[in-house]
């Protein structure tokens, strides 16, 4: 549950701020829009703030449970307790950097870059020969690719098998692989955690960045459930996508909330917080009631542009119309529309 990072208004003040309009009367306390502006951003700040810290926690946990190198690597039935450590670690530092990636994206765009990008982006241009240092191929999906590749999901080879500069993933097969898995690949990834983690700390967060980031980030729900069809999603490997997309949701009903008393004094600002705050229980309501982290299964011959209806009937139909909607800015009520349509009458700009 996210806690607000200041508590300078009483439970009164704070009371008028959530029902009275913005002319309140000469008995009534209301904040001015830079104050309620402020006060947003610094919840939303306190609230990445303290994800990057369980992100760079993660992160360094997981680098210290590899195994030792020794000659034969590691494999995940002779080091079984420290490959299960890794992915339990890697896991918590999934869930840290997905509820506060809109905000980083814009932030750290480089940053974001080497610690999230997928592997199909990284070997665009260039092939990497080496998986294990920490150049070319580079952040948590390069970990996770290491550390799934003996349960690779057939449709996730089928379509890297098929990529330019392609490489196959694999367990550590040596000393020197080992080595770099832990000393070099695992350490870039603890080492840009943890430059998010201090300069976020130091950085002077802005609305735009804070808020439209995150919508950001709603309006990419689409695209992550739709590449489960061809192979491509984002957590392929550990099939942890739809877990992902909770914590992006989760996020995003965090950082309105923070931003929420400052919309209730507009004028239509009670209409639209009631909009936004249905659109956010219809995906958390689709994503809760399917079970484990991985999306449904994706219907045999499926098509993003003419999807018939037994496969829009399937779980993964259901699931992927809901998203398509609650995605789409364009689509008066959706989830996306009323949250451009909240940060519109605060007047926050357009990234």
């Amino acid at each position: 549950m996210f806690i607000p990072a200041r508590l300078r208004l009483g439970t009164a003040i704070a009371a008028a701020a959530l029902s009275l309009p913005a002319c309140g009367s000469d008995n009534e306390t209301l904040l001015s829009d830079a104050e309620y502006e402020q006060n947003a951003v610094l919840d939303v700040k306190a609230f990445i703030q303290g994800n990057l810290d369980d992100f760079a926690a993660a992160t360094a946990a997981l680098q210290a449970a590899a195994p030792e190198p020794d000659e034969d690597g590691w494999s995940a039935a002779t080091d079984k307790a420290a490959v299960d450590a890794m992915k339990a670690e890697w896991k918590k530092a999934r869930q840290s950097y997905e509820r506060v990636e809109g905000a980083i994206a814009v932030v750290f765009p480089e940053l974001d870059h080497s610690t999230d990008n997928r592997y199909d982006a990284f070997i665009e241009i260039e092939a990497d020969d080496d998986l294990f240092d920490d150049e070319g191929v580079t952040g948590v999906h390069a970990v996770e690719r290491i550390l799934w590749s003996d349960e690779m999901p057939e449709p996730v080879l089928a379509f890297e098998s098929a990529l330019t500069n392609y490489a196959p993933a694999a367990f550590p097969a040596s000393e020197a692989e080992a080595a770099a898995f832990k000393g070099e690949l695992c350490a870039r990834l603890a080492a840009d955690a943890k430059k998010m983690q201090t300069d976020f700390a130091a950085l002077a967060l802005d609305a735009p960045s804070a808020y439209r980031g995150v919508i950001g980030s709603i309006l990419e729900q689409v695209e992550k459930i739709g590449k489960a069809a061809t192979g491509e999603e984002e957590s392929r490997y550990a099939q942890y996508t739809l877990s992902d997309m909770r914590a992006n949701v989760a996020a995003g009903e965090e950082t309105y909330r923070a931003f929420q008393p400052w919309l209730l004094t507009k004028t239509e600002g009670p209409e639209v917080d009631k909009e936004v705050l249905a659109g956010f229980n219809r995906l958390t309501s689709a994503y809760d009631a399917i079970e484990g982290d991985a999306l449904p299964p994706v219907p045999d011959d499926w098509s993003d542009e003419t999807p018939t209806a037994e496969q829009l009937a399937t779980p993964f139909g259901e699931l992927y119309t809901l998203v398509q909607r609650e995605s789409d800015d364009a689509t008066q009520g959706s989830l996306a529309h009323e949250m451009t349509r909240s940060a519109d009458l605060l007047g926050i700009p357009a990234l």
